[in-house]
């Protein structure tokens, strides 16, 4: 097991769009070191996913998973995911407004997602996947696929909005849990 540091919020890797994969390394020593190393990291952390830019990696890969997570106790189950070369495609004008986190940024507020994507990606064999991403799944992938293009929640959240870890705890975390509960049992995912 190898858990990396995680880059936090001012550090420059964090601002530069990672580099397309080329599809034959994808199956590399290189490539899976940094996916072993993500899931490893991710894991550790109790994170729902982590990009490479957030351990100091260059590439687009990241990799998604939530399973009785602590952080997260209101986000549905998702599991390992690991996304080389993930794109994007919102289906619909459907937005829902989440509070975040973020492993590299100290601070949680409120983001505006999609609901609805389309999702593409190769996995660490080189397989690629299409699927349909929704709720706070579809804001799952949006999150790190923002860190893939050097996009941080302090670029995207409401500034009123931005507190904390532990003021979040305090102060809004019983209305927000409420709030997406709801959500989630609307939209199932």
């Amino acid at each position: 097991m190898t858990v990396r540091q995680i880059l936090a919020i001012g550090h420059p890797a964090l601002r530069i769009p990672a580099a397309t994969v080329p599809r034959p390394e994808i199956t590399g020593a290189r490539v899976q070191g940094i996916v072993d190393d993500l899931i490893d990291t991710m894991r550790h952390a109790n994170g729902a996913g982590l990009a490479a830019n957030q351990i100091g990696e260059t590439d687009r890969i990241v990799v998604i998973e939530v399973k009785d997570n602590p952080r997260y106790p209101y986000k549905p189950p998702i599991p390992l995911t690991v996304a080389i070369n993930p794109q994007l495609e919102v289906l619909d004008s459907e937005t829902v407004v989440v509070n975040e986190g973020c492993l590299s940024v100290p601070l949680r507020g409120d983001v505006v997602r999609s609901v609805n994507l389309r999702v593409r990606y190769f996995d660490r064999h080189g397989a690629e996947h299409c699927h349909d991403a929704r709720g706070l799944a579809a804001g799952t992938w949006q999150h790190e696929c923002d860190h893939l293009d050097g996009i941080l929640i302090t670029d995207r959240a409401d500034p009123a909005t931005l507190c904390t870890w532990e003021e979040f705890e305090r102060h809004h975390r019983d209305a927000f849990i409420e709030r997406i509960t709801e959500f989630v049992e609307l939209v199932g995912s």
